[in-house]
């Protein structure tokens, strides 16, 4: 794989941001699928290279990977603060079809990510359906913005608002307007946690309630923690689902 440390400036932060990505070195001609791989809370762009080994783990396979960051955003438009969810779909996502061979339309994007970035890939695929045809949570928290923060935690009041359930931010009211006719097509979903996670509780809910609406997921428990012991392990698993669904192999 070739890589490089991309520098642009976002309209929608209204400053300069950045990504790592990671582009495939082989005679395949391309255009090429992408997979928008997003960071935790406490993370920043550089956390998926620095923490994994996920440039080892695509090197055979005909795809890009942007990993953009994401601020402490949760990859929303806060209510008062940054628009995190436009600076990826519109800025980003155009930037990246204007700059590398990539396979422009739905059929070519992904998203996955890990806890805040594992909300973020649910909430992104899910707010933008004609844009990405397959997205993958690991160890998420489905709950932000369903179940309104500690008023201690003003930060994420500040993104999610004051009625923040069944708005823009709320996952399970995203997913009852999937099964009420209202937005579609229905992504391939894929969500997985560890059994020693303490977000364990929120994704068997939010699996439940997909249950409950016969909407279509994977969803999988594997021992392990919120650490990225676990998260190295089973990027392998993601990998794996996106590659079926974008219809590339290595």
């Amino acid at each position: 794989m070739a890589s490089c440390e991309l520098h642009y400036f976002s309209p929608a932060l209204g400053k300069q941001t950045v990504a790592n990505v990671l582009l495939p070195q082989s005679d395949h001609p391309g255009p090429f699928p992408v997979l928008y791989l997003l960071h935790g809370l406490s993370d920043d762009y550089t956390a998926w290279m620095r923490n994994t080994s996920i440039a080892r783990y695509v090197s055979g396979l005909p795809l890009i990977v942007v990993m953009p960051d994401g601020g402490r955003g949760f990859y929303c438009d806060a209510a008062r603060g940054y628009a995190y969810e436009t600076a990826i779909v519109t800025d980003l996502v155009n930037y990246v079809d204007k700059m590398f061979p990539t396979i422009a339309e739905r059929r070519g994007r992904a998203l996955a990510g890990l806890s805040m970035g594992g909300y973020g890939a649910l909430k992104l695929a899910l707010s933008h359906p004609d844009m990405f045809c397959s997205t993958v949570s690991h160890s998420g928290a489905p709950d932000f913005a369903h179940v309104h923060p500690d008023p201690n935690h003003d930060e994420f009041g500040l993104i999610i608002g004051d009625n923040s359930v069944g708005g823009p931010n709320d996952l399970y009211g995203l997913a009852d307007r999937f099964a009420g006719g209202e937005l579609g097509p229905w992504p391939q979903v894929r969500i997985d946690c560890g059994t020693e996670d303490f977000l364990l509780e929120m994704n068997r809910n939010f699996h439940a309630h997909l249950q409950s609406l016969n909407l279509p997921h994977e969803y999988a428990e594997f021992p392990g923690a919120h650490e990225w012991g676990y998260w190295d392990e089973h990027i392998k698993d993601a990998l794996a689902f996106h590659a079926r669904h974008l219809g590339i192999e290595a």
